[in-house]
């Protein structure tokens, strides 16, 4: 009988995701921990992906397929956690000590989420996790180069507790960096770890699931501006994604977004405090680095860590 406290529910969000979905699915059932429960919604496909999830379903009972209407377009930030909350709903409220906001454009390796709890397990205050997302590139797994500091959003690994603690994600581009920043400042650890029992393959690249990966990074920019990040931290790391294919254009492609935004006078989050926590990280990581600011914040706010706290 496989163990309660390391029960845990996937929730999928997906649309049109017949081309990589059968190695995701596969990947998952290999797992040497399987979930709990798996819910899958469905997002208005238009390809083969509801009779691909209808087959796995009929198979294995603990996978639960939630089909919501053709939106007529593939939606990306705050649609997905739209998605993913239609999954959540399904999900009785405190049932499992763990959940994962999953994609289903991964091949994960086979101890994948039970490396993530062996890790939860051990340190208590590790409230969001992650492995790190390799692609290929000419036959070669290449490393998208993910902070340490973040759990990745395609693979958003959360205890419970502190899922509810931050409040979810936020409806809103940059959710997978928001998240991060929040747990953090209420005194939870996120975190990635580039390790051979957590290393993934991402079958499509960051930011390309909607119209381009131009599309993509100018968004990233837009959702960075709305976080409130720094401007001198972000012009930085447009420098550092600008490195990487497509070489210089990305990066620009970024900068775009967020000065759009800027002169467009777009919204900005309305948690004041978390800016003010988001700004002072940033720039204490242009000064030594963000690998020690990170851990000068874990070591600052130890002692708020209240893992009951009721919020």
């Amino acid at each position: 009988m496989s163990d309660p406290s390391r029960a845990y529910v996937l929730i999928s969000p997906c649309r049109d995701e017949a081309a990589h979905m059968r190695r995701t699915l596969d990947s998952v059932l290999a797992q040497s921990l399987r979930p709990a429960k798996w819910v899958i919604v469905d997002d208005g496909s238009t390809d083969e992906t509801p009779r691909i999830l209808a087959d796995y379903a009929l198979a294995h009972p603990w996978i639960e397929i939630v089909a919501r209407p053709d939106r007529g377009q593939r939606a990306v930030g705050p649609g997905v956690i739209e998605a993913f909350y239609a999954g959540l709903d399904r999900v009785e409220p405190g049932a499992f000590p763990y959940l994962c906001k999953l994609d289903l454009d991964l091949d994960l390796p086979p101890r994948y989420f039970e490396t993530l709890i062996e890790r939860m397990e051990a340190e208590p205050r590790i409230g969001t996790c992650s492995g790190k997302p390799y692609i290929r590139r000419g036959g070669t797994l290449v490393s998208e180069r993910r902070g340490d500091e973040m759990s990745v959003g395609m693979t958003k690994f959360y205890r419970s507790a502190c899922f509810r603690q931050i409040g979810g994600f936020v409806r809103a581009v940059m959710w997978d960096a928001i998240d991060c920043h929040k747990a953090r400042q209420l005194g939870w650890i996120a975190v990635s770890w580039d390790h051979p029992d957590l290393n993934f393959e991402h079958l499509r690249p960051m930011g390309s699931s909607q119209s381009s990966i131009y599309a993509g990074r100018r968004r990233h920019g837009f959702g960075q501006y709305y976080m409130g990040s720094d401007p001198l931290y972000f012009a930085a790391t447009c420098v550092f994604r600008g490195l990487e294919p497509p070489y210089l254009l990305g990066g620009l492609a970024m900068m775009q977004g967020y000065l759009g935004a800027w002169l467009g006078g777009a919204a900005r989050h309305p948690d004041a405090d978390l800016v003010a926590f988001i700004r002072a990280y940033q720039r204490r990581a242009l000064r030594i680095g963000r690998a020690r600011a990170v851990a000068e914040i874990e070591a600052g706010r130890a002692a708020i860590f209240d893992p009951d706290r009721v919020v």
